[in-house]
């Protein structure tokens, strides 16, 4: 065979070898995404972000990069952007080659303090559990002042229950479903129609509800 044969098949070997071998990888790449899931975006610590620092978006140009990783790693609330922990603050010292999470970040104390409703003197907010909302489950309800009605379990004897006033005309400060929905998101005959309401009430007025909670068949706010 001449020279020329010679270089003629070793070429079309290496074309044919090649072809096998980007098969190959595309294959194996093709597996790899079926078991793990198709590659997303994380944003990932490349320094450590400390606790309380607010993030500047210098800062977290600095600290922080975007890596693709398979869907299945990527743990639940990793941010996809630097821009979604902008004026946001570490909760907890983040170190370096960590996933930078939405659970992790927090707004600085002073627009925390900025944001959290002034109460009246003797009031704190409390969170309870009713069964109903009525109108206060569409649009937004907060700043709304309602009455809490609960009614009690029939007695020993099989008697009727009692309904009664248990917190009269108090601000409601939140309302969502109990599935962690906003109320325009429940779905009528779900769970999600117990909804979890935070209350400004006095101490006897919480004491009083936290107590019914245990013991009552339903606890209903009714918006004034």
């Amino acid at each position: 065979m001449s020279r020329r044969a010679r270089a003629a098949a070793f070429a079309a070997a290496a074309l044919v070898c090649a072809g096998l071998s980007a098969g190959l990888t595309g294959g194996y790449r093709a597996d790899v995404a079926d078991q793990l899931g198709p590659l997303r975006p994380v944003l990932v610590a490349r320094q450590p972000l400390p606790a309380g620092r607010v993030l500047e978006p210098e800062a977290l140009g600095r600290a922080t990069e975007i890596r693709r990783v398979p869907s299945r790693f990527a743990p639940p609330g990793a941010l996809v952007a630097a821009s979604q922990a902008v004026g946001l603050a570490p909760a907890a010292p983040i170190p370096a080659g960590a996933y930078v999470l939405a659970d992790q970040l927090d707004a600085p104390a002073a627009e925390r303090q900025r944001q959290e409703p002034r109460l009246d003197s003797g009031r704190r907010p409390v969170e309870i559990m009713v069964a109903a909302a009525g109108a206060l489950t569409t649009g937004s309800a907060r700043g709304r002042r309602v009455d809490v009605v609960v009614t009690t379990e029939p007695g020993p004897g099989g008697g009727p229950g009692r309904t009664y006033v248990a917190a009269e005309d108090v601000e409601l400060l939140d309302l969502r479903s109990a599935g962690g929905n906003a109320p325009s998101q429940a779905v009528p005959g779900s769970p999600a129609e117990t909804w979890m309401a935070t209350l400004a009430l006095t101490r006897a007025q919480a004491l009083r509800l936290i107590q019914a909670e245990s013991f009552a068949r339903s606890v209903r706010l009714i918006p004034l």
